[in-house]
Protein backbone atom coordinates (compact mmCIF):
# COMPACT_ATOMS: atom_id res chain seq x y z
CA UNK A 1 0.00 0.00 0.00
CA UNK A 2 2.83 2.42 0.90
CA UNK A 3 4.51 1.75 -2.47
CA UNK A 4 1.28 2.64 -4.27
CA UNK A 5 0.98 5.90 -2.35
CA UNK A 6 4.60 6.82 -3.07
CA UNK A 7 4.12 6.01 -6.76
CA UNK A 8 1.00 8.16 -6.95
CA UNK A 9 2.72 11.05 -5.16
CA UNK A 10 5.69 10.79 -7.51
CA UNK A 11 3.36 10.86 -10.52
CA UNK A 12 1.52 13.89 -9.15
CA UNK A 13 4.83 15.69 -8.56
CA UNK A 14 5.95 15.01 -12.13
CA UNK A 15 2.62 16.16 -13.54
CA UNK A 16 2.70 19.31 -11.42
CA UNK A 17 6.18 20.07 -12.69
CA UNK A 18 5.02 19.77 -16.28
CA UNK A 19 2.01 21.98 -15.68
CA UNK A 20 4.18 24.59 -14.04
CA UNK A 21 6.64 24.51 -16.91
CA UNK A 22 3.86 24.73 -19.48
CA UNK A 23 2.34 27.65 -17.60
CA UNK A 24 5.67 29.46 -17.57
CA UNK A 25 6.12 28.81 -21.28
CA UNK A 26 2.65 30.22 -21.99
CA UNK A 27 3.36 33.29 -19.85
CA UNK A 28 6.65 33.86 -21.65
CA UNK A 29 4.95 33.50 -25.05
CA UNK A 30 2.23 35.95 -24.02
CA UNK A 31 4.85 38.45 -22.83
CA UNK A 32 6.78 38.08 -26.11
CA UNK A 33 3.62 38.66 -28.13
CA UNK A 34 2.68 41.69 -26.04
CA UNK A 35 6.18 43.13 -26.48
CA UNK A 36 6.05 42.57 -30.24
CA UNK A 37 2.64 44.22 -30.58
CA UNK A 38 3.76 47.13 -28.41
CA UNK A 39 6.81 47.63 -30.63
CA UNK A 40 4.68 47.30 -33.78
CA UNK A 41 2.36 50.02 -32.49
CA UNK A 42 5.33 52.25 -31.63
CA UNK A 43 6.70 51.74 -35.14
CA UNK A 44 3.34 52.65 -36.69
CA UNK A 45 3.14 55.84 -34.64
CA UNK A 46 6.74 56.83 -35.44
CA UNK A 47 6.27 56.10 -39.13
CA UNK A 48 3.05 58.11 -39.28
CA UNK A 49 4.67 61.02 -37.45
CA UNK A 50 7.70 60.91 -39.74
CA UNK A 51 5.45 61.04 -42.79
CA UNK A 52 4.59 64.60 -41.85
CA UNK A 53 8.23 65.54 -41.10
CA UNK A 54 10.79 66.70 -43.59
CA UNK A 55 13.62 64.30 -44.51
CA UNK A 56 16.07 66.50 -42.60
CA UNK A 57 14.15 66.13 -39.33
CA UNK A 58 14.95 63.61 -36.65
CA UNK A 59 11.68 61.75 -37.29
CA UNK A 60 13.41 59.45 -39.71
CA UNK A 61 16.07 58.56 -37.13
CA UNK A 62 13.34 57.72 -34.63
CA UNK A 63 11.62 55.44 -37.13
CA UNK A 64 14.88 53.57 -37.69
CA UNK A 65 15.42 53.03 -33.98
CA UNK A 66 11.82 51.94 -33.42
CA UNK A 67 12.03 49.59 -36.41
CA UNK A 68 15.10 47.98 -34.85
CA UNK A 69 13.21 47.49 -31.57
CA UNK A 70 10.29 45.88 -33.42
CA UNK A 71 12.63 43.49 -35.27
CA UNK A 72 14.26 42.47 -31.99
CA UNK A 73 10.85 41.87 -30.40
CA UNK A 74 9.78 39.77 -33.40
CA UNK A 75 12.76 37.38 -33.30
CA UNK A 76 11.44 34.83 -30.78
CA UNK A 77 8.11 34.75 -32.65
CA UNK A 78 9.51 34.82 -36.18
CA UNK A 79 8.12 31.42 -37.25
CA UNK A 80 4.53 32.02 -36.16
CA UNK A 81 2.15 31.92 -39.14
CA UNK A 82 0.20 35.06 -40.06
CA UNK A 83 -1.69 33.75 -43.08
CA UNK A 84 -1.07 33.91 -46.78
CA UNK A 85 1.80 31.47 -46.40
CA UNK A 86 3.83 34.06 -44.50
CA UNK A 87 5.52 33.91 -41.15
CA UNK A 88 5.54 36.78 -38.69
CA UNK A 89 9.15 37.51 -39.69
CA UNK A 90 8.35 37.68 -43.39
CA UNK A 91 5.32 39.88 -42.89
CA UNK A 92 7.12 42.19 -40.45
CA UNK A 93 10.04 42.70 -42.82
CA UNK A 94 7.70 43.29 -45.76
CA UNK A 95 5.65 45.81 -43.79
CA UNK A 96 8.56 47.73 -42.32
CA UNK A 97 11.16 47.58 -45.06
CA UNK A 98 8.96 47.44 -48.17
CA UNK A 99 5.91 49.46 -47.05
CA UNK A 100 3.72 46.44 -47.85
CA UNK A 101 0.26 47.40 -46.57
CA UNK A 102 -1.06 43.83 -46.92
CA UNK A 103 1.79 42.53 -44.76
CA UNK A 104 1.16 45.27 -42.23
CA UNK A 105 -2.48 44.24 -42.14
CA UNK A 106 -1.44 40.66 -41.43
CA UNK A 107 0.78 41.60 -38.48
CA UNK A 108 -1.94 43.87 -37.09
CA UNK A 109 -4.40 40.96 -37.42
CA UNK A 110 -1.86 38.74 -35.68
CA UNK A 111 -1.77 41.15 -32.74
CA UNK A 112 -5.55 41.19 -32.66
CA UNK A 113 -5.68 37.41 -32.73
CA UNK A 114 -3.36 37.11 -29.73
CA UNK A 115 -5.30 39.69 -27.72
CA UNK A 116 -3.22 42.82 -28.20
CA UNK A 117 -5.14 44.70 -30.89
CA UNK A 118 -5.27 47.83 -28.71
CA UNK A 119 -1.48 48.16 -28.97
CA UNK A 120 -1.52 48.75 -32.74
CA UNK A 121 -3.11 51.51 -34.76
Amino acid sequence: MLKAVVAVLALVAVAAGCSSSEGEDEERLTAQRENYCTQLGAWQKARNAAATDTPESSGYDVVGAVTQDAFLAMRPLRDEPVGGGRTLAEATVAAMKNSDSEAEGRVVQYCGGVGFEALTR
